[in-house]
């Protein structure tokens, strides 16, 4: 009886061991993920800590690219993951399957989702190319935030109760720092164009050419205006001018990456800041951009619109005292020529006064 009794102590201390170990790692992990704001960081953490604490071989994450998305969408940041060209890796807002994950704090496994025929064809189609085998839902302040999907674990067995538990002691801690870094996207970010807002471009300018001056890497600044915006408003009204600006926004975002900052610098005049670019692959992009949207057309009234835009462009100087303003008045000047010259163009200026423009008359 006396040793049944010490076993069963022993069993109990190992227990109460486990749990400290699990709380301080939660305490790290906590630690971690409120280490950022930035949303693709943030996801790269939380799919980390995943596969390290179970020993996973792939994860992903359905997640909203934009906070007033109508669907989550798979995360590019996924790992492990191969998929299908052919597929669209989306689950809208009002689907059961996001309903199910929403309404219930618990792990699902993909064998239980694929049972479940209030779950559509076509969202069981989608999750079978993934392959996962537990769904976990990311709430974080009371809200739906999206789902984990992890895939197959290294050790090749099944996830234990405790450790269901422990994901969704995780998801929780991960669904409180995306709820922070959901709060300061959109206090940072413009409503009507989804591009950072003014204040927040200055500070990320800043912090780029701080950095520029410590490790020696190039930084680019292009500065964008919407040829003839007035004329949009006066003869079509202001409804079609939002429409024009939302659609040159859109396609700026679309040909920068993820660590390129897009802003709203006032009215339709839109500043880009491109990390570690140098002034040749700056004016690339800005071609790029100025194509894409002479290409583009808008509808309004059943009309059909074009719009061009005029792109300035500046790199750092380093050998010379640079701050927000030399780099922001360099790309100005340059936008201006492009104005004179005709419009629909990109040019540049250099800190030794060089000016250039890319395009020839159009």
């Amino acid at each position: 009886m006396a040793k049944s009794s010490e076993k069963n102590d022993k069993a109990q201390l190992e227990y109460f061991e486990r749990k400290i170990f699990d709380l301080k790692q939660l305490i790290e992990i906590s630690k971690g993920l409120n280490s950022t704001l930035e949303y693709n960081v943030l996801i790269d953490s939380i799919l980390l800590t995943c596969m390290g604490q179970m020993q996973l071989v792939k994860a992903g994450i359905f997640f909203k690219k934009n906070f007033d998305d109508e669907y989550f969408s798979l995360h590019r940041n996924h790992k492990g993951i191969e998929l299908n060209r052919d597929t669209d890796y989306v689950i809208p807002n009002d689907s059961y399957l996001a309903g199910l994950l929403a309404g219930n704090d618990r792990c699902f496994t993909a064998s239980e989702i694929y049972a479940d025929s209030n779950v559509s064809p076509a969202e069981k189609d989608m999750l079978s190319s993934i392959n996962p085998t537990l769904l976990v839902p990311l709430k974080g302040k009371g809200k739906f935030h999206g789902i984990i999907l992890l895939g197959d674990r290294i050790r090749n067995c099944d996830f234990s109760d405790e450790e269901k538990e422990y994901l969704l002691d995780i998801a929780s801690l991960a669904g409180i720092a995306i709820e922070n870094a959901y709060l300061y996207e959109v206090a940072t970010t413009d409503m009507m164009t989804k591009l950072k807002i003014h204040h927040y471009f200055q500070t990320v300018l800043t912090e780029e050419i701080k950095l520029a001056y410590q490790i020696l890497t190039p930084v680019s600044l292009l500065m964008l205006d919407i040829d003839n915006f007035k004329e949009f408003n006066d003869t079509y009204g202001h409804l079609c001018g939002d429409i024009v600006l939302k659609n040159v926004s859109s396609l700026v975002k679309k040909n920068c990456r993820q660590i390129d900052t897009a802003a709203r610098y006032g009215g339709e005049e839109i500043a880009v800041i491109l990390t570690r670019t140098n002034l040749d692959d700056a004016l690339n992009v800005a071609e790029r951009i100025r194509d894409q949207i002479a290409s583009s057309r808008i509808t309004h009234d059943g009309k059909e619109l074009k719009t061009t835009v005029s792109i300035g462009v500046t790199e750092f100087d380093r050998s010379i005292k640079e701050n927000n303003n030399t780099m922001i008045a360099r790309a100005d000047s340059a936008l201006y020529d492009s104005k004179r010259s005709g419009k629909n163009r990109v040019s540049f200026c250099t800190s030794g006064g060089k000016t250039g423009d890319i395009n020839g008359p159009r």
